[in-house]
């Protein structure tokens, strides 16, 4: 009776690993690792890998960290696709440097890899699909010279050292500032680290140091929520003119009533979906083009 309990059990195994890889060599799978789960932004660029995956028939995988600055974790969730042998995998590296060696690692598995939102300092990926994040913080600062004529005084609150993405948009805001507007002033930089609670105790004290500031920027969605708060909390809603990035529910809410000046919003969506279709047709024989820009704009109140 054992003995054929033990068989049995061994056939279910060995049913289940043959159903295994039927699936895997009927179906592509694709691993999505973004930066974060919390944030509007992730969740679009899952709904465009999800979209591209329906698109071309592959599966989709996704996972990432709580928290965007939770570099560990992510290492380890893309460590375990590469040892899942995934075919392939789409990454939006938290830290530019913390990611090379799996990024690396995985192309010597023969995975390709796709880098999406924030770049990486390597050049072994397939594809880097982004908004010109550089361009991006200019457009925020063009904003800041319309608003401001006469110049001001302005504070930044960035997201997160090493992010290649935020970093850009933060250096394209500056230097804009700098080269066009000289008239404005640039008094505070702080980094809220990507946490909407950090972000607001940084604006209550950049407030408190600096009560005659003229407006903030800040360069993703989690500092605008905190620098709007803050504002809210020292009487200046709508007064503080605060040019953010990227959207959410709340975000457009405080837009439509004057908290909010304006949001640089991006396309995330589309890069979820473009970074699948850029794997799905390297695997195919394609080859797909090094960099992908998407669209970015200046959304205000009026063109809402």
């Amino acid at each position: 009776m054992r003995l054929l309990k033990v068989a049995a059990a061994l056939a279910l195994f060995l049913s289940l690993v043959s159903a295994t890889s039927c699936r895997k060599k009927d179906r592509l799978v694709i691993a999505v690792v973004p930066k974060g789960q919390a944030h509007i932004f992730w969740q679009s660029a899952h709904a465009g890998a999800i979209a591209a995956g329906i698109e071309f028939r592959v599966e989709i995988l996704w996972n990432g960290p709580a928290s965007e600055i939770d570099f560990t974790r992510q290492i380890n969730i893309v460590d375990d696709f590469i040892n899942q042998h995934v075919d392939g995998i789409v990454l939006a590296p938290s830290h530019g440097d913390s990611l090379v060696p799996m990024v690396e690692r995985a192309v010597q598995e023969r995975i390709p890899v796709a880098i999406f939102d924030s770049g990486i300092r390597s050049e072994k990926y397939l594809t880097y699909v982004s908004t010109d994040n550089y361009g991006a913080g200019a457009l925020a600062a063009e904003r800041a010279g319309k608003i401001f004529p006469g110049g001001g005084r302005l504070a930044v609150i960035g997201t997160i050292p090493g992010g290649i993405s935020t970093t850009e948009r933060e250096i394209g805001f500056r230097e804009t500032i700098a080269r066009k507007f000289p008239a404005l002033q640039i008094v505070e930089f702080q980094y809220g680290m990507s946490d909407r609670a950090k972000s607001l105790g940084v604006a209550e004290d950049i407030l408190t140091a600096h009560p005659d500031l003229s407006g903030i920027f800040c360069s993703n969605e989690s500092g605008t929520i905190g620098a709007v708060q803050a504002a809210k909390s020292k009487g200046v809603a709508g007064k503080l003119k605060v040019i953010g990035f990227d959207t959410s529910p709340t975000l457009i809410e405080d837009l439509r009533a004057g908290n909010i000046d304006s949001l640089v919003v991006q396309d995330p969506f589309q890069m979820g979906y473009q970074a699948v279709k850029a794997i799905v047709n390297h695997l195919h024989g394609m080859v797909p083009e090094k960099r992908i820009e998407t669209r970015a704009a200046v959304v205000t109140a009026d063109n809402l």
